[in-house]
């Protein structure tokens, strides 16, 4: 099979080999999917660059979407030729979705409904049930003020339309006019430039100077700086998945007499019941066709680098997809 690897970390142009692998073979309560499309996600970038490695290659991207052609033993042969997602393809093990099969755990290779293409399957794994995650851990959200800060990436993409569909105010960092109409598209109220606006007076400006209920949050290193400058109303709620720092200092005293909740996630590594309601929760949405899947520029398994590339640059609008059929 066609397949992209690394065997050491760097840049992409440097160490993306494109060739032929074995196709594998399903194991035990395993799966093997045909793969129609990966996506490409900003882990996927950090992970080639520096992330190291677990075995002689790695095939990167965790996401993407195909059908079922051959399963293992314990798994039911009903499965073979079902349209299916996949969700931590490349996570704690090397061999991930920028190939034309892989084998996967059957748990792993979620059932795609009809309505949805398999460009949109790949956005699933980690930017749909990163935004669904987050928004659950915020809780009720209905008439509340929610700061979703890069409200037009692929995560802030589908936050902005959950917040929206829980009733939810929804105000959104963007770093550009285009940015600010794909936001607003998904269900964005009001837009703060963050590039050129000093972002917390524009949050208190916009909320009689309470601050926003809620902020969910791409970027604590930012993030832990508004929330001192009073842009999280008092016993607000602080829902992250990421920051662009690994050390993050924070106004303790801020944080105390704000009575002020922090809550974190790794997509990742959600206990059981969270994976369960995320998937449960996703399958509804797909299956009410109540969701936008922003699909941004399309690549070939051989232009695999240009794709890598695209994530880096951070400019694109939507999903990056690699099309393998």
């Amino acid at each position: 099979m066609r397949a992209a690897w690394y065997s050491h970390n760097g840049e992409a142009k440097d160490v993306i080999e494109v060739g032929e692998m074995p196709t594998p073979e399903p194991g035990p309560g395993e799966v093997r999917v045909r793969l129609h499309t990966s996506g490409v996600n900003p882990s996927d970038v950090k992970s080639r660059r520096a992330r190291p490695l677990s075995d002689a290659r790695i095939v990167p991207h965790s996401d993407g979407a195909g059908v079922i052609d051959a399963v293992g033993t314990g798994v039911a042969a009903a499965r073979v030729g079902e349209r299916v997602w996949i969700w931590n393809g490349q996570w704690a093990r090397p061999l991930g979705t920028a190939s034309e099969w892989m084998v996967l755990p059957s748990a792993q290779a979620v059932h795609l409904p009809g309505n949805t293409d398999f460009a949109a399957g790949a956005c699933l794994g980690i930017p749909a049930l990163t935004a669904i995650q987050a928004v659950h851990l915020a809780g009720d959200l209905k008439d509340k003020t929610v700061l979703v800060t890069g409200a037009s990436s692929a995560v802030g993409h589908y936050i902005t339309q959950l917040v929206s569909l829980a009733g939810g105010r929804v105000m959104g960092t963007v770093g550009s006019a285009t940015k600010a109409e794909h936001a607003k598209a998904a269900g964005m109220q009001e837009a703060i430039f963050y590039k050129t606006e000093p972002v917390a007076e524009r949050v208190k400006a916009m909320t009689g100077g309470q601050g926003a209920s809620v902020i969910i949050d791409m970027d604590f290193a930012s993030t832990a700086q508004l929330v001192a400058a009073g842009a999280l109303a008092p016993h607000g709620t602080v829902v992250c998945y990421g920051s662009n720092a690994p050390e993050v200092p924070v106004n303790f005293r801020a944080l105390l007499f704000g009575s002020i909740t922090l809550k974190f996630f790794l997509v990742y590594d959600l206990t059981p019941a969270d994976r369960a309601f995320g998937l449960a929760r996703l399958n509804d949405l797909l299956q009410a066709g109540q969701l936008q899947h922003s699909i941004g520029p399309r690549f070939t398994l051989a232009q695999l680098v240009q794709a890598h590339e695209t994530v880096e640059a951070g400019q694109a609008l939507g999903n990056v997809v690699v099309d393998l059929i």
